[in-house]
């Protein structure tokens, strides 16, 4: 007798809860990051860019998961297209890692630290834009086209941004880069992704 191979709807939820674990660290270490910063809070000198990409990156997570119920429409599941969203979740765990290390006894501050390893943040932040095309075209060509030209726009421009973040130390740049991310990210969402379709 044939083995019965389960349907893409049976995956989905296997795959989805694998994936909820990793986005479940990065959550964790963001909040975690967070009550350390209020329960201490003149341990370390807060710094507002820092603060404001924690909240970024924490939307980012929540929004990854709500957005990746879009994957129920694959209807042919391979281990390549599970370990690909499986390595986009650890990409995001890891800039969730970056912004709250495990220690800051080699820093005088958040900014200290953050400017020093921004590199790592916005070289992953970078793969992140580039992870989410792939991640687009994943669920179809119909879900690509949704965006439009703004998605063909916004990619490159914030991927541009990341590489210059990366070279780039002066604090007006990094204050005014945070600020459009977000308010763009905020917008974004409300837009494209109030509802799932």
């Amino acid at each position: 007798m044939p083995t019965e191979i389960a349907s893409p709807h049976d995956i989905f939820p296997h795959i989805r809860i694998v994936m909820g674990m990793v986005i479940g660290l990065g959550v964790t270490r963001l909040l975690s990051g967070t009550a350390r910063i209020v329960q201490h809070p003149g341990q370390y000198r807060l710094y507002a860019v820092h603060l404001a990409w924690v909240a970024s990156v924490l939307l980012m997570l929540v929004h990854f998961w709500w957005w990746e119920f879009g994957l129920y429409a694959i209807e042919n599941w391979t281990f390549g297209k599970y370990l690909f969203i499986i390595f986009y979740a650890i990409t995001l765990f890891l800039l969730c890692a970056l912004l709250f290390p495990d220690s800051m006894l080699d820093y005088t501050s958040y900014e200290d630290y953050f400017y020093s390893r921004r590199a790592w943040f916005f070289g992953l932040l970078a793969a992140t834009y580039l992870l989410d095309v792939i991640d687009t075209l994943l669920k179809g060509p119909e879900h690509f086209a949704r965006f439009g030209n703004e998605y063909l726009i916004r990619t490159p421009v914030f991927v541009a941004l990341c590489l210059v973040a990366i070279l780039v130390r002066d604090r007006r740049f990094h204050v005014a880069f945070v600020a459009a991310a977000l308010v763009y990210q905020v917008s974004f969402i409300l837009r494209l992704f109030d509802t799932i379709v």
